[in-house]
Order: C-alpha cells, then structure tokens, then sequence
C-alpha cells in the first residue's frame, strides 16, 4: 500500500468519517473551508484512488457513489508502521520518548499509555 499524499488522505477522511457511500456533491461540503478545490479537481482525486485500489464506485442514477475499500484503520497502521521503520528504528519507546520529551503528558495521556501497555502484556 503506498503512502497517500495529503490531498487524497483528506478526501479519504470525509469518505470513512462520512457514511459511505458518498457522493462527490457530499465530499465537496464536507471540505475544510480553507480548501477551494473545483469539483474537477475532486473527481480527479478520486479516480486515482480508486486506481489505487482506495476506493470503488457504483452509479446510482446520475451519481456515482464511492465507498472505501480499506479502512482507516489499516491505512493508519501500514502509515505508522512507516513512519516507525522509517524514522525510528522499529522502537516504539524511541518514538514515545520523542514525542513527549520536554512536554507534559496529561493524566489522561499517561493512563491512556499505561492501558494500551497493559493490553499488549
């Protein structure tokens, strides 16, 4: 699976927060109000995606519906699991203390820590 570039992941975000299926009408509403894409642009978009095996779409009379084929939960885990290899050797404690050094961890964050750590004891 490759990586999306942020243009296509942010589609991706409307559509699996969105209950699929979506159409292009549905997508272009639900785009931040900084981004002014033109439907075109959207549709071009979403043909890569399907290209890449991202989505799948069915004509419903005068619109085409689009439905995601992997999750975002998957996508999330081949993206970390990148960025981990990627940049920090595979070591999830390296990549922890990195993100918190030199900032306060809530209560919340520490038990929210503490919990999945135990869940893969």
């Amino acid at each position: 699976m490759k990586r999306l570039p942020d243009s296509e992941f942010e589609l991706m975000r409307i559509i699996w927060r969105s209950n699929p299926p979506v159409t292009t009408n549905q997508i272009m509403e639900q785009l931040d109000e900084g981004i002014h894409w033109k439907p075109q642009t959207v549709l071009t978009m979403l043909v890569r995606l399907m290209e890449k095996g991202f989505l799948e779409s069915s004509r419903v009379g005068r619109e085409r519906n689009y439905s995601p084929v992997i999750t975002e939960n998957t996508y999330m885990e081949v993206e970390t699991g990148e960025f981990l290899s990627r940049y920090r050797g595979n070591s999830v404690g390296s990549l922890v203390k990195t993100m918190y050094d030199g900032k306060s961890m809530t209560k919340e964050d520490l038990e929210e820590l503490k919990k999945w750590l135990r869940e893969r004891e």
